[in-house]
């Protein structure tokens, strides 16, 4: 009797042993699997983050210096592979618009600078608004387009 408890004890050892090995393997697959989480949302953030630095300085400098601009597309080369197309489009959007305001702010003249050859102050004027507005616009849209991608209550 006290040999057959023995055996049957040894025998469910083994799927014991192996039981215990799955249960180790499972939790080691979830932590691995909630450490990219982390991963992937610390180097998305860090995108958003960039996105409202440019934002930042066109707001309290009405203006982005071309060094800002490169900056900035250089800080964020890695949204290509951490979202999806929307915020890739988005990004391009702020850069685009970003070097238009540079453009138009390289082209604008006051009343004390002469005026080159087929210079229109109106349509300069309306393009420096437009950007401007546009861009210092853009703290809340950006917000809410990244929050899809950085919302932890999911």
């Amino acid at each position: 009797m006290y040999i057959e408890v023995i055996d049957f004890l040894k025998a469910l050892l083994t799927p014991v042993i192996a039981g215990v090995t799955v249960y180790i393997a499972m939790q080691q697959l979830k932590t691995n699997q909630q450490k990219l989480r982390l991963e992937l949302y610390d180097r998305r953030l860090r995108v958003y983050e960039e996105v409202k630095k440019i934002l930042t300085i066109i707001l309290r400098d009405a203006n982005a210096s071309i060094e800002d601009l490169y900056k900035f597309r250089n800080s964020v080369t890695e949204a290509d592979f951490l979202f999806g197309p929307e915020i890739i489009k988005y990004i391009d959007e702020i850069y685009k618009r970003g070097c238009n305001l540079h453009n138009w702010n390289a082209k604008y003249r006051d009343y004390t600078q002469k005026e080159p050859k087929g210079y229109d102050h109106t349509k300069v004027v309306d393009g420096r608004q437009r950007e401007t507005k546009w861009l210092t616009e853009q703290f809340e849209p950006a917000k809410e387009k990244f929050n899809k991608y950085l919302n932890v209550r999911k």
